[in-house]
């Protein structure tokens, strides 16, 4: 039977996915956009006295294209709402597809996001590093003022991978205005999250640590 998550973990999920509602947002309409200019072109096309064909082609094998990338954004949005527990992933895969997901919304709130997450022996459960590492991310720049620089590294341990979520402050534009869609996401809420997912949280500073057990240990060398 799977645990029931305690009202404290259930709220700071809840937060934290409205957070993400404007980079969900970004994800699923970012390959709709391009099918209406390209039906447009394609339209005046067809229109010609001679249509050229090899074009249209072109044009629906685009589309085609764009399709399926929407498709798989979407079923990608519902996964994060409603995640498979039993999903693993590549540490180095996790933190590419979160940092793909926050850079441009980070960037905008004048935060640089930069992902040094080489590979790593062995997978992690998905939905755990997903909330987790996306709520460090926030929760580190509701926190510090920009312009300041995210990094992000981990390391492999034997019985666990470790991400490192470091945020220093630069001498870059101090124009910006920082405010959150939604509240702001505070230790307790990440500290919830972790007990709900099996994830050992700690901070020193401005730099957070996460210890995310192996799923499938990484071979012995």
């Amino acid at each position: 039977m799977t645990a029931v998550p305690s009202p404290t973990a259930e709220a700071a999920r809840y937060a934290l996915l409205r957070r993400l509602a404007p980079s969900f947002r970004h994800h699923l309409v970012v390959n709709l956009q391009p099918i209406g200019m390209i039906c447009e072109v394609m339209d005046r096309r067809l229109r010609a006295a001679v249509p050229d064909l090899a074009h249209v082609q072109d044009s629906v094998n685009k589309i085609n294209g764009f399709a399926k990338s929407a498709l798989h954004s979407c079923v990608d949005v519902v996964g994060w709402l409603s995640p498979d527990d039993g999903a693993t992933v590549p540490v180095q895969e996790a933190a590419r597809e979160c940092a793909a997901l926050l850079a441009t919304s980070l960037s905008f709130r004048g935060y640089a996001l930069r992902n040094e997450v080489s590979e790593l022996p062995g997978v992690v459960p998905r939905a755990g590093i997903r909330t987790l590492l996306t709520g460090v991310l926030l929760h580190c720049t509701d926190h510090v003022p920009p312009p300041a620089d995210l990094m992000l590294r981990a390391t492999a341990e034997a019985d666990a991978a470790c991400l490192h979520v470091e945020v220093r402050s630069n001498d870059g534009d101090n124009s910006f205005r920082s405010e959150p869609n939604y509240r702001t996401l505070a230790w307790q809420d990440l500290e919830a999250l972790a007990a709900a997912d099996g994830v050992q949280l700690t901070r020193d500073g401005q730099r957070v640590e996460l210890r995310l057990p192996w799923s499938a240990a990484p071979a012995a060398a």
